[in-house]
């Protein structure tokens, strides 16, 4: 068994070497003369292409007092324009046998459509008229308005954990736009207008803010020609300004919350921690919490799962979670689920205790070994998603990663030590720079 697992390493070692040659060969990049960077993956396995747009602008770009407005826009550009009815990209697509969505984040806001190959043109046609041509009104602002309100009394005020994690992260950002949730606080979204969200399509919505990605059954030199023809006659944004933001102070005092509803049904603590993202150029930090979060909470072998569900039998779950992909400090967060019978005080020292255990006596180099050759299988089924690499170059690219940061992360994950996590690790987990929050439920006599 060990010879069969040594061998299998191997092979996919060699398998994913090939695989990032051969991604590497796939993608072509150019930039047009108004500032639109254009992003082509080839993939000709199937006559089908995936069209995306992605603005390098998201909820963390808006102004104060208008949180969910980037949200609000993304609903809005689904109605007319000056050559287009209310819906009728969407309905064009569904004709045409493709699909189409569109979402926001933090940091971008992107629209694609996945459709036959030969329909590419058409995808480029109405996507850039939206780009320059939104046509809305005052009556348009009141319904959508309505329609986000209701979006956020379904995902957020229904949801326990998610108004707790809201809270969280308010008080985890002190300056930072990270701090405001995407959809927005629901009192400011109550008083969005015509005005803050044209105010935000004309100060972002710009080719030299954007992004094209194309993959698919195409070929490079026939996007380029399209792209040129469809997006290449608007003009950049001459005003745009670089996407300098609100910076977090030092933190140099730990906070902690209790969050109690009726409504939740399974306690539990849960910790963040600022932490840095993947930078251009810099990605090794990044490279080593993505492996710790793993280490500690990636599953049934995990340490936290083994030591604490396992061993001391004090939690039903416990996790790690880190995403280096962002433009500003991320976060990594721990999250204990007690048993019935251990308070979360007691839930959150065994969570405590368990990662200063880690810290101490470091990673075990067969476990890490092991995590290691998982994400090079994950590079390599990857692979079989066109519209999956889509969305990984263009939500990179987005958060100020280069096509080099991209292509060198998979090198970079392998080459990573127990004692590079070790030393990262010990850097961030600083708990001056921790929020800790309990999620439980509120008793009779609190209310």
């Amino acid at each position: 068994m060990r010879l069969l697992m040594i061998g299998l390493a191997a092979v996919l070692a060699t398998v994913s070497v090939s695989l990032a040659f051969e991604i590497e060969d796939r993608v072509t990049s150019f930039t047009l003369e108004n500032g639109m960077d254009v992003v082509v993956i080839e993939d000709h396995r199937a006559p089908v292409v995936v069209h995306m747009v992605w603005y390098k602008a998201g909820s963390a770009d808006e102004q104060p007092g208008v949180s969910g407005v980037a949200h609000f826009l993304e609903h809005l550009l689904f109605k007319q324009t000056k050559t287009l009815e209310a819906g009728e990209l969407s309905r064009v697509v569904a004709e045409n046998g493709g699909s189409d969505n569109a979402f926001t984040s933090y940091d971008y806001t992107a629209y694609y459509q996945r459709v036959a190959a030969d329909r590419l043109e058409l995808m480029m046609r109405m996507e850039a008229d939206r780009m320059v041509n939104l046509d809305i009104g005052p009556d348009d602002i009141l319904t959508e308005r309505d329609v986000i309100i209701e979006e956020r009394n379904q995902r957020v005020e229904t949801d326990p954990g998610s108004l707790f994690r809201e809270q969280r992260n308010a008080a985890l950002y002190l300056n930072h736009r990270y701090g405001v949730p995407i959809i927005g606080w629901r009192h400011e979204m109550e008083n969005l207008d015509l005005e803050d969200a044209l105010a935000y399509y004309r100060t972002y919505y710009a080719p030299n803010n954007a992004t094209l990605v194309v993959a698919g059954d195409v070929d490079p030199s026939q996007v380029r020609q399209l792209a040129q023809t469809y997006y290449g006659v608007i003009p950049p944004n001459p005003d745009l300004q670089p996407r300098e933001r609100p910076q977090e102070p030092p933190h140099t005092s730990p906070r902690r919350m209790t969050f109690k509803d009726p409504r939740v049904s399974q306690p539990y603590v849960m910790r963040s921690y600022l932490a840095p993202e993947r930078d251009p150029g810099d990605q090794r930090k990044a490279a080593a919490l993505t492996l710790f979060a793993e280490v500690l909470g990636g599953g049934q072998t995990s340490v936290l799962t083994q030591k604490l569900q396992f061993e001391k039998q004090v939690a039903v779950y416990t996790g790690a979670f880190y995403s280096g992909l962002s433009l500003d400090d991320s976060s990594f967060g721990l999250v204990i689920v007690p048993r019935p019978d251990v308070s979360l005080e007691e839930a959150e020292q065994a969570l405590d205790q368990v990662v200063l255990d880690v810290l101490d006596a470091g990673i075990d180099p067969v476990q890490l070994a092991r995590i290691k050759r998982q994400f090079k299988a994950s590079d390599i089924y990857r692979m079989d998603s066109t519209e999956g690499l889509a969305n990984s170059y263009g939500a990179a690219l987005s958060s100020g990663l280069t096509l080099e940061d991209i292509h060198a992360w998979p090198d970079i994950i392998q080459s990573i030590t127990p004692e590079d996590i070790i030393q990262t690790a010990k850097e961030v987990l600083d708990i001056n720079a921790s929020v800790t929050g309990y999620l439980l439920a509120q008793e009779e006599t609190d209310q």
